[in-house]
């Protein structure tokens, strides 16, 4: 029966398709003009209608409708093919009283049903003043933005400011540093703008973030001093000031075209290609310059202060709690809320001084608001025990300044313990109260009162054993001396030798690790690896092994006249095979075959850098 069920189910929506449910929508503009010529539409998805009716249109006079047209499309896709059709009932009407008028709903009958539409609401503005002064013939057939257009171009040359302007204005004017402030750039017009072009220019003291746009700028109606102009909001900023005192945010030319009528051409040339009724007219509009107060943040800063500024929240995860020596642990530390995030430093955290501790990796996870970046950013911190017991550590702290309270808040996670086994032949790591117990028993022990004994004990020097041991080590020293002069003969260029061979001893230790590529061994294809890479640079640099570390190397290098690229690709190579080989990606393979070529890659790159 179940089974049944099941197939009646998947044969309804396979059928669906089939039969799509009737709809009836109205499509209408949301803002118009008293007088104003508009089209309300009332689109179903079929052609099968029966009957359409429509409300009262309160509000309009209707000039014209329903005036129907219908419409079919076919596709076909995989071989599948797919129709659809629609019809449009369109009306032309006229608003004759400002405010928020409706759009009544509309009904019609397919498929012996009756589907009804919905409403829609038009916020109507009064007529411009040179609109309802010049009531021609010809500006009733045109439209709004048409009628400003002749009224506004009586000189096409020229277009004043009061027709096509810029403003920008300042969320707050007094802030404190690293305080998110946003600019918005509005544009104000009344002519048929084609293309305008401006960018903010640099702040000094300032870092600068744009906020999204949307790609294609839809125009809105405003009502100022009596014209309704087309506003869109063009550019936002977020400036986080990075210096105290008065900033003066400078002014922006924007370079537009606009496109006006030509009513000096004679119609006889554009009817035989001589001309065209409108023409570009390159106008530029300049914005205002905004002055901002910038207060400093309150003295004394604490300690712990990260540099953020805002509403913040921290939160904390350790994985695993319990881990072998010498295996890698993980803290991952996110910073969440709303401030200058993207300028914060990353929190630091007070490993125990057993643990082998790397950069932490950070991933941005905000988007720029008008407060400044929201979000959160994650920080994973990858630390390895070199030794069994019993770890702590301690709450993470994070300070940040609330602009709003006017103060420092200090929010922090809860402290973490880690088990760490110690790891084969290992001992044992002291604890803390192992160590002091330690230290107390070199301290001064309680003296005891009593008679004084001496005991007499022969004195070494001077004796046989004394002048015995006196010659063996004498004699050693010789030894030791006289091999070593005659290894430094038989091979006088020792270093020499071993930076000539050092290209050929790192393939094979590459070939080695080629070995390991495809085996689940990722800590020992890691290992043979950095052996290939930190040998190759002792053996090619004559580094000895206590002083081969990434400073040193880099200095060598450097002293080589090895290009500074080749150098950070190194360190880089290196870098990224010491954090793979503790923090396991998920796709281990690719990490190994990418590390290897890397590897491969930058000791060839070295072998030809590096002078002789």
């Amino acid at each position: 029966m179940k089974r049944l069920y099941t197939i009646f189910t998947l044969l309804l929506l396979a059928l669906s398709p089939v039969f799509p449910q009737v709809t009836l929508k109205v499509q209408a503009p949301s803002q118009a003009e008293v007088g104003q010529r508009i089209r309300i539409s009332y689109v179903a998805n079929t052609q099968d209608i029966e009957d359409f009716q429509v409300g009262n249109f309160e509000g309009f006079n209707v000039l014209y409708g329903p005036s129907t047209s219908r419409s079919s499309s076919f596709s076909m896709t995989n071989g599948r093919t797919t129709q659809s059709s629609s019809t449009t009932f369109t009306y032309t009407v006229v608003p004759t009283t400002e405010g928020t008028l409706k759009v009544p709903a509309a009904t019609i009958k397919a498929d012996g049903k009756s589907v009804k539409s919905g409403t829609a609401n038009i916020e109507v503005l009064p007529a411009s003043q040179q609109q309802s002064q010049q009531p021609s013939t010809q500006q009733q057939n045109t439209n709004p933005r048409q009628q400003r257009q002749q009224q506004s171009t009586a000189n096409p040359g020229q277009i004043s400011g009061n027709e096509l302007y810029m403003t920008v204005t300042a969320s707050r004017k007094k802030i404190y540093e690293q305080e998110a402030v946003m600019l918005t750039y509005k544009l104000y017009t009344l002519v048929n703008i084609q293309q305008i072009s401006g960018e903010m220019p640099q702040i000094d003291g300032c870092h600068v973030q744009e906020l999204d746009r949307a790609a294609q700028m839809s125009l809105k109606y405003e009502r100022v001093n009596g014209r309704n102009y087309g506003t869109a909001v063009w550019k936002q900023y977020v400036i986080f000031p990075q210096k105290t005192g008065k900033i003066t945010i400078p002014s922006i030319t924007f370079d537009t075209q606009v496109e006006v009528q030509n009513h000096s051409m004679d119609p006889f040339d554009i009817f035989f290609g001589g001309g065209s009724l409108s023409q570009m007219v390159r106008k530029e509009i300049k914005t205002s310059p905004v002055e901002i107060e910038v207060l400093p943040l309150p003295s004394p800063k604490p300690d712990n202060f990260s540099g953020a500024v805002g509403k913040f929240t921290v939160s904390a995860t350790l994985t695993p709690d319990q881990v072998n020596a010498n295996d890698a642990a993980t803290l991952r530390l996110v910073v969440s809320g709303q401030g200058n995030m993207k300028l914060m430093k990353a929190p630091k955290i007070n490993f125990p001084q057993d643990f082998e501790i790397y950069d932490p990796k950070e991933n941005n996870k905000t988007t720029n608001t008008a407060t400044g970046a929201k979000g959160n950013i994650v920080y994973d911190y990858v630390v390895v025990p070199r030794h069994g017991g019993k770890f702590s550590i301690p709450p993470v702290e994070f300070c940040y300044f609330d602009p709003e309270q006017a103060r420092y808040n200090t929010v922090r996670t809860d402290s973490f313990h880690l088990a760490v086994a110690k790891a084969k032949g290992q001992p044992v790591a002291y604890t803390r109260e192992q160590e002091d117990l330690n230290v107390l028993s070199n301290d001064i022990r309680f003296i005891k009162m009593g008679e004084l004994k001496s005991e007499e004990k022969e004195d070494f020097f001077g004796t046989p054993s004394y002048w015995l041991t006196y010659l063996l080590l004498f004699a050693a020293f010789v030894a030791a001396f006289l091999w070593l002069r005659r290894q430094q003969k038989l091979n006088p260029n020792s270093w020499s030798v071993k930076g000539k061979k050092a290209g050929k001893v790192a393939s094979r230790r590459l070939k080695q690790a080629s070995k390991l590529l495809h085996t689940k061994d990722d800590a020992a294809f890691y290992d043979e690896v950095m052996r290939a890479l930190l040998g190759y640079a002792g053996d090619k640099l004559s580094l000895p092994t206590n002083e081969l570390n990434k400073e040193n190397v880099i200095s060598k290098l450097t002293e080589r006249g090895v290009e500074q690229n080749v150098v950070d690709s190194f360190i880089a190579v290196l870098s990224d095979c010491e954090f793979a080989r503790y923090a396991p990606t998920s796709d281990p393979n690719m990490a190994k075959e990418k590390i290897y070529q890397q590897a491969s890659d930058v000791i060839t790159q070295m072998n030809a850098s590096i002078k002789k």
